[in-house]
């Protein structure tokens, strides 16, 4: 490689510009990847879409015939895979992609604390561009988290059909059938899809503001940016979910570029998910169950999908989030993003080099909970295998032990200045009001993974949380409680049946 960097190097005149695209030999290029890597404009269009047609077609997740719901927020890399998705199913296509697709957009204004009016003129562009596309689309708005269901939270296992067996005899299957429907009634797919989305509205021509206040009251409870962007995501994937779910979607694809991941991959680290890093920035995301995430942009840098709009003319709309205008500091997401993006500017295959390390990492199936579960506790809010079962000498334990410590009242009492002169009068140390008090958040940290319950401990109070959480919670609760009491009459897994 290192050798081959040389040669690439070496080709390029004296001025630092390459006369002619590294790839035809022939037009003159309009831009450089890096260091040697000159496209001209046709070049590197097929260079973007086979990256993207490459990382579907070595996964084999996507069986034809399904329905695909595409993460759309507005920017640049999910305006580049809608893009992508609407070339893919075009009749100029050399290879077309066949499943259904559908668009999904959030609101998130009422958390960054914008006006209707503003977020109405978004919502507005954001139609416009989606409308364009000819696919069915949904537009729904945050605060719908809190008429979600307690069942989003829960990972619904999912049966693989007798086609998922056999992925080319799936797609066999599928073109017989689209040529039989086209010689009986003579329309494409994308026609088909281009109807759907006139039957199919966005449906709410305003901006719901029956629960703006209890959204903007929830996040004004959390204490930190760092854990307001956690919560965020969080309520982000579970209406995701259940959209899905409820339309039938059994695919999510989300924007999430190279640089994105590679951000990710290093913050998760930093808040302690480091157990999940495969699920959280791997290309596909089981946890949901019969729903799975799908990252196939995470091959494309941030620069690629720049130049790939431009170029192109990809719309994309802007939308402030959380962090707009917030210094390097404010989280520990900014702080991360910012630190690779400096460390970018001066070792050029920084992001790449943190992107293919974490691409080496996999999930493994966790050994079952030590009370002799059939199968591991999920975390209540991420849905990932709860990873804070306590071991002798692991860092969670000396975390928990310190907690433990610092929040006990002092073992001395008397009089003077610590232990208070009179029956009536606290001393120092009990007059602390951390000492010895009990946190709001306790019953609920039991159910959560380690890094979300940082994010809980950020709260002020659990009362703004939506009510799915809550009724989960409760019932995750009393369902433990119900074990506790029977524990003592369940047979366990190696206790072998007396025989007959």
């Amino acid at each position: 490689h290192f050798m081959h960097f040389w040669e690439r190097l070496a080709r390029a005149p004296r001025g630092g510009r390459p006369q002619k695209c590294m790839k035809c030999k022939e037009r003159p290029p309009v831009l450089i990847i890096r260091v040697g890597d000159a496209f001209c404009k046709a070049c590197f269009k097929d260079y973007f879409v086979h990256k993207f047609r490459a990382t579907l077609g070595k996964n084999r997740c996507i069986f034809p015939g399904e329905k695909v719901l595409l993460a759309f927020s507005g920017g640049p890399a999910s305006s580049a895979m809608v893009r992508q998705v609407q070339e893919g199913l075009s009749r100029e296509a050399a290879k077309k992609l066949r499943f259904k697709p559908g668009i999904l957009f959030i609101d998130e204004g009422a958390v960054c604390g914008q006006g209707l009016e503003k977020r109405g003129e978004i919502c507005s562009q954001v139609e416009m561009i989606l409308r364009a596309t000819g696919f069915p689309f949904h537009l729904v708005h945050l605060e719908e988290v809190f008429d979600l269901p307690g069942s989003v939270l829960c990972s619904i296992s999912h049966n693989a059909t007798d086609d998922g067996q056999n992925y080319k005899a799936a797609v066999d299957g599928f073109i017989r059938r689209q040529q039989q429907q086209s010689e009986k009634s003579g329309d494409s797919l994308p026609g088909q899809l281009s109807e759907l989305s006139i039957r199919s509205p966005s449906g709410k021509e305003a901006v719901e503001v029956a629960h703006t206040g209890e959204l903007a009251h929830l996040f004004r409870a959390v204490k930190t940016l760092t854990a307001k962007e956690e919560l965020l995501q969080t309520l982000r994937n579970h209406l995701i979910v259940h959209v899905a779910r409820t339309n039938g979607y059994t695919k999510v694809m989300t924007g999430d570029s190279c640089t994105r991941v590679a951000i990710r991959l290093l913050t998760n680290l930093c808040l302690g998910r480091g157990a999940f890093l495969a699920g959280d920035t791997g290309f596909s995301d089981s946890r949901h169950g019969d729903v799975l995430l799908l990252r196939p942009m995470r091959e494309h840098s941030a620069k690629e999908i720049a130049f790939y709009n431009r170029l192109f003319g990809v719309p994309s709309v802007f939308t402030p989030s959380l962090v707009t205008k917030a210094p390097d500091r404010a989280s520990i997401h900014r702080l991360i993003e910012s630190f690779l993006y400096k460390l970018q500017t001066e070792f050029p295959s920084t992001i790449s080099t943190v992107y293919r390390t974490g691409e080496k990492l996999g999930t493994t199936p966790r050994d079952a909970a030590a009370g002799g579960d059939t199968e591991p506790e999920h975390c209540l809010l991420c849905l990932c295998t709860l990873d804070t079962n306590v071991v002798d000498g692991s860092s969670l334990q000396s975390t928990l032990l310190s907690e433990e410590f610092c929040q006990k009242p002092p073992l001395f009492a008397g009089s003077g200045c610590c232990g208070g002169e009179t029956p009536n009068q606290t001393g120092c140390g009990q007059g602390s009001p951390t000492a010895g008090a009990h946190l709001p958040q306790a019953p609920l940290l039991p159910l959560l993974c380690y890094s979300c319950r940082l994010t809980i401990r950020d709260m002020a109070c659990l009362e703004p949380l939506p009510p799915y959480i809550h009724s989960e919670a409760e019932r995750r609760q009393r369902r433990a409680a119900m074990k506790r009491e029977i524990q003592e009459f369940l047979l366990e897994d190696d206790e072998a049946l007396p025989a007959s």
